[in-house]
């Protein structure tokens, strides 16, 4: 499983990191650059991605 970031729609609100900080991370430009993740994490990336206030995230 892998989590996919749209780098045009990420507005840098941080949500993500904020939730997940060990998975994401917002750059020094503002968007936002996602970890490699473990299958055992799927509730928590469910989570982040519906948190996403611009819906930058999904799930691949």
């Amino acid at each position: 499983m892998r989590i996919i970031a749209d780098r045009h729609l990420c507005a840098g609100h941080g949500m993500c990191e904020a939730l997940a900080p060990d998975l994401f991370r917002v750059g020094e430009d503002g968007v936002v650059v996602p970890a490699d993740t473990a299958a055992g994490e799927r509730e928590l990336l469910e989570l982040v991605v519906d948190s996403c206030p611009v819906g930058a995230l999904r799930l691949g």
